[in-house]
C-alpha cells in the first residue's frame, strides 16, 4: 500500500513538473510572439509615417507643378499682351504721324500745339472739342489740335477718332503706383504720369516749342519744372520752361471725386468779354519780369493783423495783405473770408511764392502771405 502511494506521488510530481515546463514554454513563446507583434506594429507605424511623408511630398510636388504650369501660363499671357501692346503702340504712332502730317501745313510753322487731356468721359470730351473747333479751325495750321487719352476707355477713343481735325494720342500705363504718403489719391499720380508722357511727346517727339493744355490739374513739367494746380487753359514754353495761365473755368468734376466742385468750381463764369490781346503789352508776364511786378504789388498792399480781418479789409479801400504762419493759421484766415482753404503738396491751392491772391470786393485784392513769401520776393516788411 505504501509502495502504491509512493508511486502515485512520484507520478503526480512528474505531472506537475511537466505542467510547469509547458507553462514556461508557453510563456516564453508568448513573450517572443508579443515582441514580434510589437516590432511588427512599430514597423507598420513607421511604414505608415513614411507613406504619409511620401504622400505629402507628392502633393507638394504636384502643387509646385501646377504652380509652375500657372506661372508659365501667366508668363505666356504677359508676353502675348506685351506683343499686342507693342503692335498697338506702333499703330498709334503711325496714326499720329499720318494725322499730324495731314493737319500741319508744310509751309506754315506751328505756333503751338493744342492738347485736350481726356480719360473716361466721352461727353465732356465732345463738348470741349466742339468748343475748341469753333475758334481753332481757322488757324488749324498754326495751332494743330491733339487729344491725349489716358487709358483705353472705348467711348472716349471712338469719340476722339471721329474727328478728322485732330490727332489722337493714347497713354497706356499698367505700372503700379506707389504713393509717397498714406491716404493719397492714386489718381493724382496717374494724372501726373499722363501729363508728363503727353508733354514729352509734344515737346520732344513732335518738336513743338509751345503747348496749350486744356483742362489742367497738377503735373511735372519737362526739364524738372513743377507747376501748380487747377486751370482750364495753360501755355507752356519748352525753351523758357515757362507757363502762363490764361483763364480758369471748370464744367466737370475731376479725379478728386467732385471735391469742392459745387462750392468753388461750378460757380466760376467763363469770360465772355472780347479782349484785344495783341494791343496789350504782356511782356511783364515773363518770369524774370513778373517776380518784380508781383513783388511791387504785394509791397504796396497795406498789411493788416489781429482779429476781425474781414472788417478791417472792408474798411480799407485798396489792396491789403494778411500774414499767415502755417497751414492751420491759413485755414483759419481762409474760413473768415470764405475762400478755398485746401493745401496740396505742402502749399495752399493757387499759391505763388506761398501767396494766395483773391478779390474780396472788386477791385480790392487780398494777399494771404506765407511766412517766407516776402523774403522770396525781396520785399522789405519793415
Amino acid at each position: 500500500m505504501k509502495k502504491i502511494l509512493c508511486d502515485f506521488r512520484f507520478l503526480l510530481f512528474l505531472a506537475a513538473a511537466a505542467f510547469i515546463y509547458i507553462q514556461i514554454r508557453l510563456f516564453t513563446t508568448q513573450s517572443k510572439y508579443a515582441d514580434r507583434l510589437a516590432d511588427a506594429i512599430e514597423s507598420e507605424n513607421q511604414c505608415t509615417s513614411q507613406l504619409r511623408t511620401l504622400i505629402d511630398q507628392i502633393s507638394l510636388q504636384q502643387g509646385q507643378i501646377v504652380s509652375l504650369e500657372g506661372t508659365a501660363a501667366i508668363v505666356e499671357e504677359k508676353q502675348r499682351l506685351e506683343q499686342e501692346c507693342g503692335q498697338l503702340k506702333v499703330l498709334v504712332q503711325e496714326l499720329e504721324r499720318k494725322g499730324l502730317g495731314r493737319l500741319i501745313d508744310k509751309n506754315q510753322v506751328p505756333v503751338a500745339a493744342v492738347v485736350i487731356m481726356a480719360c473716361n468721359r466721352a461727353d465732356y470730351l465732345e463738348r470741349t472739342v466742339k468748343s475748341v473747333l469753333k475758334y481753332q479751325s481757322s488757324v488749324a495750321s498754326k495751332f494743330p489740335l491733339f487729344v491725349s487719352q489716358d487709358g483705353s476707355h472705348p467711348a472716349v477713343k471712338q469719340k476722339a477718332l471721329s474727328y478728322d481735325q485732330l490727332t489722337y494720342m493714347q497713354h497706356l500705363d499698367y505700372e503700379p503706383v506707389h504713393a509717397e504718403r498714406p491716404g493719397e489719391l492714386i489718381a493724382y499720380y496717374k494724372i501726373a504720369r499722363h501729363y508728363k508722357w503727353a508733354l514729352d511727346g509734344l515737346f520732344y517727339k513732335h518738336n513743338f516749342n509751345r503747348v496749350i493744355i486744356l483742362e489742367g490739374l497738377s503735373w511735372p513739367f519737362p526739364r524738372g519744372m513743377t507747376m501748380g494746380k487747377s486751370s482750364l487753359c495753360m501755355i507752356l514754353d519748352c525753351e523758357n520752361c515757362h507757363a502762363s495761365i490764361l483763364m480758369t473755368c471748370n464744367f466737370m468734376q475731376g479725379s478728386s471725386l467732385g471735391q469742392f466742385f459745387k462750392q468753388y468750381l461750378e460757380p466760376i463764369k467763363l469770360n465772355d468779354v472780347p479782349v484785344d490781346w495783341k494791343s496789350m503789352d504782356l511782356s511783364y508776364l515773363m518770369e524774370d519780369k513778373y517776380i518784380k511786378h508781383f513783388a511791387d504789388i504785394v509791397q504796396k498792399a497795406k498789411p493788416i493783423r489781429g482779429s476781425d480781418l474781414v472788417l478791417k479789409a472792408r474798411n480799407i479801400g485798396g489792396d491789403v495783405r494778411v500774414q499767415y504762419t502755417d497751414q492751420p493759421d491759413f485755414e483759419y484766415i481762409a474760413r473768415q473770408f470764405g475762400i478755398f482753404e485746401e493745401w496740396k503738396d505742402g502749399v495752399p491751392r493757387t499759391a505763388y511764392k506761398g501767396i494766395v491772391v483773391f478779390r474780396y470786393h472788386i477791385p480790392q485784392r487780398i494777399f494771404l502771405v506765407g511766412p517766407d513769401s516776402l523774403k522770396q520776393l525781396g520785399v522789405n516788411d519793415s
